[in-house]
Formats: structure tokens, sequence, C-alpha cells
């Protein structure tokens, strides 16, 4: 779950214009987002989050709240020591939203039955100067060093090279670290 704001709502020099109706269009007008992406192994899979995602979204990030707001706090200040249910529930809604509308997309990592969230990875329109896309993920605590973890770090990159159109993804905390990405310049003075 990645918060409002935050998140590249200027366009870069390099991306394409504004639609006329004022959204983005970073991605091609054709593009189909992918609806279910397997972890190898099969045991674990990614889709995109829905509203009806939060009872199970908000233990999996509040459960690992201290960890994750160590990556993500100084860049989007999230997730809040005080993040309520309700309030998850509702930004799990714009995500839906946002991904309907390819302004952004959040995918959520799922067990095979789809009983428990164990991360999610962002792929968003760039914030910083110098790359049409600006994509992270996490997992829960309980999966820090394990074997989806590494399944999931090795697919992302694949996954992105081979089903999305773009040329210059970057991958926050991964090739570039969140510091560094906090000092680049944010596009079109952002």
């Amino acid at each position: 779950m990645r918060p409002a704001g935050g998140r590249g709502d200027i366009p870069c020099a390099d991306c394409p214009p504004l639609d006329s109706l004022g959204g983005m269009t970073w991605l091609p007008a054709d593009f189909v987002h992918p609806v279910r992406v397997p972890l190898p192994g099969g045991a674990h899979h990614l889709r995109p989050i829905r509203e009806s995602d939060a009872p199970m979204d908000y233990p999996a990030v509040m459960g690992s709240r201290e960890r994750l707001f160590g990556i993500f706090g100084p860049a989007w200040g999230w997730p809040s020591e005080t993040m309520t249910a309700e309030a998850n529930r509702v930004d799990l809604a714009r995500h839906e939203r946002e991904i309907a509308a390819h302004e952004s997309f959040n995918y959520v990592l799922l067990d095979r039955a789809e009983t428990a969230v164990r991360g999610c990875v962002y792929i968003d329109p760039p914030e910083r100067a110098g790359a049409d896309a600006e994509i992270s993920w996490w997992v829960v605590d309980e999966l820090v060093g394990s074997e989806v973890e590494q399944a999931l770090d090795a697919l992302v990159p694949q996954w992105i090279a081979a089903d999305w159109p773009f040329r210059r993804p970057r991958f926050l905390g991964r090739e570039i670290s969140w510091q560094d990405w906090l000092a680049l310049p944010g596009v079109r003075g952002a």
C-alpha cells in the first residue's frame, strides 16, 4: 500500500505529453497490464490489489510497520504508526482506481489460496528525473531473507523488462538507495 501523493503526478521532460483529460500518458493507450504473475515454484503470485484485500493487507503492513517505515517513511511517510484499518481500506480503493485508470500500479503478493498478503510491488510514474517508471517492493517481516523474497527480487526486474513498455525503469531501494533517490532532482521541479 503506497500512500496518496508522492508518486510522480508531474510528467518528466522525456515522457509522453499529457492527454486531453489532464492525466498522464506514461503508458501506451493500448497497454494491457498483467493480471496474474506467478512466482517461481507456484506457491505465490502477484495480482493488482483491490479494496477487498484490505482485511488481509492491514495486518501485513502493520505487522511489518517498523521495517517498512524505515524503508518508505523518509520518502512517503508510510506506514504511519497511527494508520487505521479504515484509512488502509480507503487507500486500497484509491489504488484500485489508479490501476483501472493506468495512473499507477500496486500488485499484491499473495499465497496460492489468496488468504494472506505477503508483500507488494509498486509501479509508478517517475517522481524523480532520469527514469520513465519507478518500481519498489517489499515482503512481510517473516519472509525477509526467505526463498520467497529472493524469488520476488529476481522476478520483478525480469517481469518489468518482459511485460512493461519502460525503457528506463528505476528500481528504488535496489539499484539506487532511497537516500540517493531523494537527492535526485524532481521531474519538472516536483
